[in-house]
């Protein structure tokens, strides 16, 4: 009688126990003060399982009650938050994230002689960064200023022929002539200071904790890791100021960088 009455007790405590531990898909949902958070980080510490939330905010987590969940974003303030028993019953979850603010330090950074080939221009990175970073990319020390480019250009081809009228005379030019190699040499040096300080307005606006701790790049590599995604037209993104689609490269481009400078 007592094995009767003790198996149904039994079975009972198992399925209990069995439901306390399965995992409940949750939606969730992450806002601020102005809308839809997306690309956030949800990561479930008791499982250490993570997901992004997307576009609209929302996103989709597996979680049993006791569970927390931390919540990360580069621009908000990272929070964690308890999976309570009514977040299970309901499976919904409402998460609004505060703004944060970086703080930059005072800090100097320079171009580096990069070739365009990742291996070879790992080993050309500088490790002293008082040094600066990169420092040899803008030498123009070699180059000789003076020297005349006599090559034709579009300009000289579309100058109208001189026509030489006077026998034994010697022809001269009309109003028409080449650009001074003074403006030439003068547009250059205004293309090239613009190219170096994109990298330092970058990194000024973005911060260097979201570089070297978010991201995870080394501080020497930082240039370098620039040049990675140039390609993907940073430099125009950051004259139309598109700060967050640049973030999203960054953010994208971090993970297979990392990868290839760890196995170099």
């Amino acid at each position: 009688m007592i094995k009767k009455l003790l198996l149904p007790f039994i079975l009972i405590l198992a399925f209990t126990t069995f439901a306390q531990n399965q995992k409940t898909l949750i939606l969730g949902k992450l806002t601020d003060s102005i809308g839809p958070i997306k690309n956030a980080n949800i990561i479930n510490l008791k499982t250490n399982q993570g997901t992004f939330s997307l576009d609209d905010g929302t996103f989709n987590i597996h979680a049993k009650q006791g569970d927390t969940l931390q919540i990360s974003s580069i621009q908000h303030k990272t929070q964690k938050f308890a999976i309570t028993k009514e977040i299970i019953s309901s499976r919904i979850l409402k998460i609004k994230l505060n703004a944060t603010t970086y703080i930059l330090e005072e800090f100097e950074l320079r171009k580096n002689n990069l070739v365009g080939t990742l291996t070879v221009d790992l080993n050309d990175v500088p490790k002293n960064r008082k040094d600066s970073l990169l420092r040899e990319t803008m030498d123009f020390s070699n180059v000789n200023f003076n020297q005349k480019d006599y090559t034709i250009d579009a300009i000289s081809k579309a100058k109208p022929p001189i026509v030489n009228t006077v026998p034994n005379s010697t022809p001269v030019g009309g109003a028409s002539a080449s650009i001074p190699f003074k403006d030439k040499e003068s547009k250059l040096r205004k293309e090239l200071a613009q190219k170096k300080a994109v990298p330092d307005k970058i990194l000024s606006e973005l911060g260097e904790s979201f570089f070297f701790e978010v991201l995870k790049i080394p501080r020497d590599n930082y240039y370098h890791f620039l040049e990675y995604c140039n390609p993907l037209g940073i430099e125009d993104l950051h004259k139309e100021n598109e700060t967050l689609e640049l973030i999203k490269i960054f953010q994208k481009e971090s993970i297979p960088y990392l990868k290839i400078i760890k196995n170099d």
